[in-house]
């Protein structure tokens, strides 16, 4: 049953409350990935919606970056309406792009490998269901399969120190079945060490972020950084 608005005479929907539940559990959004998230016809469908939850008071969005989509984020109002944390949270800008990567990653697995939605935790509802006194290492996506084997997914886009990659191929191998990373190119500094780790992980896929983002924004890195 929708729910009245009084500032904006919107009538919320059940679907209203899936696009901020989906606004809430990503670190960035564009409005083309709400739009495949909460299931709109199209784009366009979803923007006119948005437009209306932006007057509501529930909805914020701002260009943080150069080249970037508008991002979408949820008011204090609208964090309020389903039960999100209050504190207030801010773009990360050197983070963005990989951000984003993360959702399409998320339609990637939905559309490819028919993962519904609502089986994906993102590294955001994993570090909340930790709380926030457990800060330790989670992956950028986890979801179980109709067999009720885990896979966790690692968006890699920039290089970290070695020991670090390797300790968290370590703890994936431990806690998931399955650890699918994406990575800038299969030429990139990032897949050479993960290639050398399959000899002893054999849980490791690789996939080019080209692959996850083909019907969304492709970002262009070095090839082999």
């Amino acid at each position: 049953m929708g729910e009245n608005v009084s500032s904006s005479k919107i009538r919320l929907v059940e679907r209203d409350y899936r696009v901020l539940r989906e606004i809430d559990r990503w670190r960035a959004i564009t409005g083309r990935q709400i739009a495949e998230l909460a299931g709109f016809s199209s784009e366009q469908t979803g923007d006119r919606r948005l437009k209306k939850l932006i007057v509501a008071g529930l909805v914020e969005r701002k260009r943080v970056l150069y080249g970037v989509p508008y991002l979408y984020s949820l008011t204090a109002k609208g964090k309020s309406l389903i039960a999100a944390p209050s504190y207030k949270e801010k773009f990360r800008i050197e983070q963005i792009r990989h951000d984003l990567a993360v959702v399409d990653t998320a339609i990637y697995f939905h559309n490819k490998l028919s993962v519904p939605y609502g089986n994906i935790l993102s590294e955001k509802q994993l570090h909340r269901l930790d709380g926030f006194s457990n800060r330790k290492h989670r992956p950028d996506l986890v979801f179980t399969d109709a067999e009720q084997k885990s896979t966790c997914a690692e968006i890699e886009l920039s290089l970290k120190a070695k020991d670090r990659l390797k300790k968290n191929i370590k703890d994936n191998f431990i806690n998931y079945d399955l650890q699918i990373w994406v990575v800038p190119s299969l030429q990139h500094r990032i897949a050479n060490i993960l290639q050398s780790e399959q000899a002893a992980y054999s849980d490791i896929e690789i996939l080019e972020l080209k692959e996850v983002s083909t019907n969304g924004i492709y970002f262009e890195f070095h090839q082999t950084e």
